[in-house]
């Protein structure tokens, strides 16, 4: 637990040095921090181990503190002086490397993460935004250089991207690097091989559940998903990489535990290339490792600090993570998966519960409670059939990606056994879809509640509130009834 401190204090000091500018401010009070915790430690007396450890603790997060508040205020710095801020509101040449394919975002336009290389004539870097027509822009792949006109603009998010940029006309395009044309041959193969045996509606979700490609999703089914609570299973997450190298790990486990492990590392290297190797992509990685390492292990207290350890080195790496709902989505996930969900497993099997029923349930509903408050912050809503929704799906999705994943690294070099696996999809693809039909379509299947900051605190506190009166009886059966309620009015509607 000692590495948890340092790692909130390295997030909250890269957030707000990001967001407020700060950095500087923020390295000074926890210098002085550092000083006085190291001042009192000094005074404690030998035999009081505690106070000793606890003080070690303050001034070993507040040094980290300092590391973090001095990088981010340097980073904050270069960002106003960086060659984009002079052309604002001005039309530049430019040239930039995609980082992720293009996000449909209506009106006949596209949304492309990129990395800039050069500005006019000037070579530079920096993360910027690219606005453009789909047109002209849908096609392009992650990692592909494109070089075009556009109006730069100062960028309406705080995330350490330079500028955004509105692109005009046609691009002209580059060549992706081998590893980028690799992965997107096999997903455009997974894709191609879907629509031909499996109906159109279940074609477009196989890829956007097994590689992340929501390209063809029809608006429906998304609307459907997100009001089921079911989108997370449509971004590449730590789940995906559980499943796959958790079943290597299994498959290989016969050659001996050093071969299986290393196995698994390849695995995890090979699906992180397929599905293009962006910073979303190697943070569901991460954080499907530190799962797995708490699955295989069973031992919290290898898993605690290594998610706390590695939230410090992503931020090292890639400090915009600070202020990324999917980064917070993934470490509440996995420290809700850690944490929380092996005691409420154990307290029902205690009960008498069947034990995967028990992991099922008591998964579920830990990281719908943690992960609520940043979902409703998000989209300003909250769903009630979230946890029905993923209980009913939990039995499918790791076939699906199971199958999945085995079709597209197969289809490259037999195309009719990538075919036979992707058939099998279909029943779960087809439950799949009928879930999140019938869940979404229940009355009141979710709620408007506060976005921003505001729905954020007021989830996270009722949350608090649930988890904390969970233990008094009383607290019990006022949520039971308040759920037999909600359920019956939803119910009546529907009838």
């Amino acid at each position: 637990m000692r590495l948890v401190p340092a790692a909130t204090v390295a997030w909250t000091i890269t957030a707000a040095g990001t967001y407020w500018n700060v950095g500087a401010a923020s390295a000074v009070l926890c210098l002085v921090i550092a000083a006085v915790a190291a001042g009192l430690r000094g005074r404690v007396a030998p035999e009081r181990e505690t106070a000793r450890v606890a003080g070690a603790v303050v001034v070993t997060a507040a040094l980290v503190g300092v590391g973090f508040g001095v990088a981010i205020g340097l980073r904050a710095s270069s960002l106003r002086s960086h060659p984009a801020v002079d052309r604002y509101g001005t039309a530049a040449t430019v040239t930039v490397v995609a980082a992720e394919s293009p996000l449909t975002i209506g009106s006949g336009r596209v949304l492309i993460r990129a990395n800039l290389r050069q500005l006019d004539d000037i070579g530079t870097r920096g993360r910027v935004v690219v606005f453009a027509p789909a047109q002209h822009y849908q096609t392009v792949s992650a990692g592909q250089p494109l070089r075009f006109r556009a109006r730069v603009s100062k960028p309406t998010r705080r995330d350490l991207t330079v500028a955004a940029l509105n692109a005009t006309g046609e691009p002209t395009l580059g060549q992706p690097s081998a590893i980028h044309r690799a992965a997107a041959i096999v997903r455009s193969r997974l894709a191609e091989r879907a629509r031909e045996v499996l109906p159109a509606e279940q074609a477009a979700m196989l890829p956007a559940l097994v590689l992340g490609d929501t390209s063809a999703v029809p608006p429906t089914a998304t609307r459907q998903f997100r009001i089921a609570g079911l989108t997370h299973l449509t971004a590449v997450s730590g789940a995906n990489v559980t499943i796959v190298c958790g079943a290597v790990l299994l498959a290989a486990g016969f050659l001996g535990p050093r071969i299986a492990v290393a196995l698994a590392g390849l695995a995890l290297v090979a699906f992180v290339v397929v599905v293009q190797p962006t910073a979303s992509v190697l943070r569901a990685a991460v954080m499907g490792a530190i799962a797995l390492l708490a699955l295989v292990t069973a031992r919290r207290r290898q898993a605690i600090p290594a998610l706390a350890g590695t939230v410090l080195v992503l931020l090292v790496v890639a400090p915009q993570l600070a202020v990324d709902v999917g980064f917070a989505l993934s470490v509440a996930a996995t420290a809700a998966l850690i944490v929380l969900a092996p005691r409420w497993s154990l307290r029902l099997v205690g009960r008498g519960w069947p034990k995967p029923v028990a992991d099922a349930v008591a998964i579920a509903v830990a990281a719908q409670l943690v992960t609520a408050p940043l979902v409703a912050g998000i989209s300003g809503m909250l769903s009630l059939v979230a946890v029905l929704a993923n209980l009913l799906v939990t039995v499918v999705i790791a076939p699906i990606t199971l199958l999945g994943t085995a079709a597209a690294a197969v289809g490259m070099v037999w195309p009719a056994a990538a075919r036979l696996l992707i058939r099998f999809t279909g029943p779960e693809l087809w439950w799949l879809l009928q879930v999140a039909r019938w869940t979404s379509a229940v009355p009141h299947a979710a709620v408007p509640v506060p976005s921003g900051a505001v729905g954020v605190l007021v989830l996270a506190a009722a949350t608090v509130a649930v988890v904390l009166g969970w233990g008094r009886r009383r607290a019990r059966i006022a949520l039971g009834t308040v759920g037999l309620v909600a359920f019956g009015w939803g119910l009546s509607a529907l009838l």
